[in-house]
């Protein structure tokens, strides 16, 4: 490049950059201006390693705001979260970048993005991975893109990898989106956290096996934390700690749970102390997802407890602090949510508070990714047999696996090209599969070394920031001087009796509701029986109640070890006492007149001393036990309801004397049992019950799962 040319080029760039970061003397970071000429001038390929906070987002705005003066068309952001759209989309209007974003979360302005996408009217178009796998988008949308495309940027690249930490089955298509592109196109991929194997392989797969990628790595270290880990011995002692300390910590901030369930306990405790704080999960809808990153962003509460759902993207720059209840499964992972604090300030605190449960809840998420290949041999068959398309329900149907592990594995297989999506669902297509064991052998290894350097990170008593930094393989690690290893502990780890006292109450506290199963899966036809629709409501049940779930902090601690115990034995007093409790908040429309008990070859008695104590309680007629008609069910927990139904639907036996009782009730019958999972097997021991005559089922278990 001529020295006029690239001087002018810097300082155009150098124009762009002031208007987004909205200062008049802002100046590049060190390779922020190299990427950008790599990408306008050269119209290279490039993957960019950077911190979080570097500013990574500046150098594809800013190179589409110049690649669009050049002539060239829109600019391609294949982004990982919600959160992260909006905030790119905000950040990109600031610098006069007009921007717009295809989710789930805007449905009803596709109509008009696409149009002003067909008229050039927008200079960045943001989608999700997942979209690239919808037919109509696949089909319609993307071909126009490809032909005016100007640039094409993949964020969070590191999501490509089999081995980065946050690998998704969606972002393989962005090796193939690659490798169609015409020649010249620049490809820009971006993010914070990725190893000397992940930069390789993104790296090769950017390539396309014949250009040559300009890869820009910095030093990732951030000044601006001061790492520490406090190990508490129970649930009850973190929880007190959180009580007594979170007002310690300056500003507002993000505290990450590795479960659904602990992130809605912590937060339940902590407003009941009174502190402004609301947790966000997976299960918050869309809407008041954004309403509380605004929330947290302007500072209107203390903290979110939140997990991985609020993740990449998230952007606050003041962030004071993150704490993790519960360690995430690699070093890695850890890097990448507490570098959410601290990007725009000059300090932060990061604290881990390592779980009993770390390793069981890793084991979990890390075996549920990885696809099993009798599951995917079974899909396959199933498809093949098929004319046409074949919907996600009727799947169900023909394979004993549940929607979510379902869908993972059709997104696997369609990444494979094994599969394809249309119109109406999922077709088998021509290429040939065959289950790849020795890669998901190695990823798996890769995972528990992974799981073992975050361990290591718990224990070691050197640098915390030196540790994080090594295991991303930066060259450039060295002591922070500013964590609690280089500088002593500088968090406060004595807690008040009182708060001990009001963690203890609130992890006491019982009771979960059961929902009832009101529709038949579809598909149960195929399994041989006629049942299907709505449930009639003169035989479904009413709403129960369960002690916990196996995910909660306080009993479901207690459960997960019950039910871990080979051993059958009678409920313990304690137990009982919780249980009785849970009767007693509950607002039922009728006080039942009975109790029966579920049958059980696994554990009779716990169930029956159950059934039992709580008659004696609450001075109902214990009624006994259900039989099994024949043999008992087989199989455990998981699968899906087609299969769960065909399995119990006509498993259970009323015995005489107990349904010349049912016929004459005065009133429902308490349904009792040790664990609710897919809720079939009560509602179709419950459908017997009703048709024998009973006017309401009221189950009760101890725990129910998820």
């Amino acid at each position: 490049m001529e020295a006029n040319e690239h001087n002018d080029l810097k300082n155009l760039a150098l124009q762009k950059l002031r208007a987004l970061v909205q200062h008049p003397e802002a100046q590049f970071h060190d390779g922020q201006f190299e990427a950008i000429s790599a990408l306008v001038q050269e119209r290279r390929r490039a993957l960019v390693v950077q911190r979080t906070g570097w500013g990574k987002s500046a150098v594809y705005f800013i190179s589409s705001l110049l690649l669009r003066q050049q002539g060239y068309g829109p600019t391609l952001i294949v982004s990982p979260l919600l959160a992260l759209m909006r905030d790119q989309v905000a950040a990109a209007e600031r610098a006069g970048v007009r921007a717009a974003a295809i989710n789930s979360a805007n449905v009803l302005e596709w109509r008009e993005i696409l149009s002003k996408l067909e008229r050039d009217e927008i200079d960045v178009l943001l989608v999700s991975p997942e979209r690239l796998n919808n037919p109509s988008f696949r089909e319609h949308q993307l071909p126009m893109l490809m032909k005016r495309l100007g640039l094409l940027v993949i964020d969070e690249a590191h999501c490509i990898s089999d081995w980065g930490h946050d690998f998704r089955p969606d972002y393989r298509r962005i090796r193939d989106l690659i490798n169609r592109l015409p020649q010249g196109l620049p490809v820009l991929a971006t993010t914070a956290t990725a190893n000397t194997r992940v930069v390789q392989d993104v790296a090769e797969q950017l390539s396309g096996g014949t250009q040559e990628v300009f890869t820009l790595r910095g030093t990732l270290a951030r000044d601006s934390l001061r790492l520490g880990v406090l190990r508490l011995p129970s649930p009850r002692m973190q929880l007190a700690w959180l009580l007594s300390h979170i007002n310690d910590f300056h500003g507002s901030g993000i505290i990450y749970t590795l479960t659904v369930s602990a992130a809605e306990d912590i937060a339940r405790l902590l407003r009941d102390a009174g502190h402004p704080v609301a947790a966000y999960t997976g299960r918050t809808d869309l809407e008041e997802r954004e309403k509380l990153e605004q929330a947290l962003k302007a500072n209107e509460v203390k903290a979110l407890i939140a997990t991985s759902a609020l993740g990449m993207g998230f952007d606050k720059p003041d962030l004071g602090f993150v704490i993790h209840v519960g360690a995430p499964s690699s070093p890695v992972a850890y890097y990448q949510q507490v570098g959410r604090a601290g990007r725009g300030s000059i300090d932060a605190d990061v604290l881990l508070l390592p779980g009993q449960d770390d390793s069981e809840i890793w084991e979990y998420f890390a075996t549920s990714s990885m696809p099993d290949q009798q599951r995917a041999n079974q899909v396959l068959e199933a498809l093949g047999q098929t004319d046409g398309a074949m919907s996600v329900p009727a799947l169900e149907s023909a394979v004993n696996l549940r929607r979510s592990p379902l869908e993972l594995l059709l997104k696997v297989l369609a990444v494979d090209g094994a599969v394809e999506r249309v119109a109406g669902g999922w077709m088998r297509t021509d290429m040939p599969w065959a289950y790849d064991a020795e890669r998901y052998k190695r990823v798996a290894q890769s995972r528990v070394h992974e799981q073992t350097l975050m361990i290591d990170y718990e224990n070691t008593r050197g640098c915390r920031m030196e540790f994080l930094t090594k295991a991303l393989d930066d060259p450039k690690s060295a002591p922070c001087g500013r964590c609690d290893n280089c500088a002593g502990t500088w968090f406060d780890d004595h807690i008040p009796d009182e708060s001990k006292d009001n963690a203890q109450a609130a992890l006491v506290r019982a009771g979960v509701q059961i929902e009832p199963r009101k529709l038949y899966p579809s598909g149960l036809q195929r399994l041989g029986h006629s049942l299907k629709g709505k449930i009639p409501v003169d035989e479904q049940l009413s709403t129960g109640r369960a002690l916990a779930r196996l995910t909660d902090l306080g009993w479901g601690n207690r459960l997960r070890q019950l039910f871990a115990d080979p051993v059958d034995n009678p409920v313990d007093p304690a137990m009982l006492e919780a249980c009785t409790r849970v009767l007693a908040e509950w607002n039922w429309e009728q006080r039942p007149v009975a109790v029966l008990a579920m049958p059980s070859t696994k554990r009779p008695q716990l169930i029956t001393s159950l059934a039992q104590g709580l008659a004696q309680i609450g001075q109902l007629r214990y009624l006994g036990q259900l039989e099994y008609r024949g043999a008992p069910p087989q199989g455990g927990p998981g699968g899906n309801s087609a299969f769960r139904i065909a399995a119990v639907a006509d498993a259970f036996e009323i015995p005489a004397q107990i349904d010349q009782m049912l016929a004459t009730a005065p009133g429902p019958v308490m349904l009792v049992d040790d664990l609710a999972d897919s809720r079939w097997s009560l509602a179709m021991a419950g459908r017997a019950v009703r048709i024998a005559g009973a006017p309401g089922v009221l189950p009760f278990t101890l725990g129910i799962a998820g």
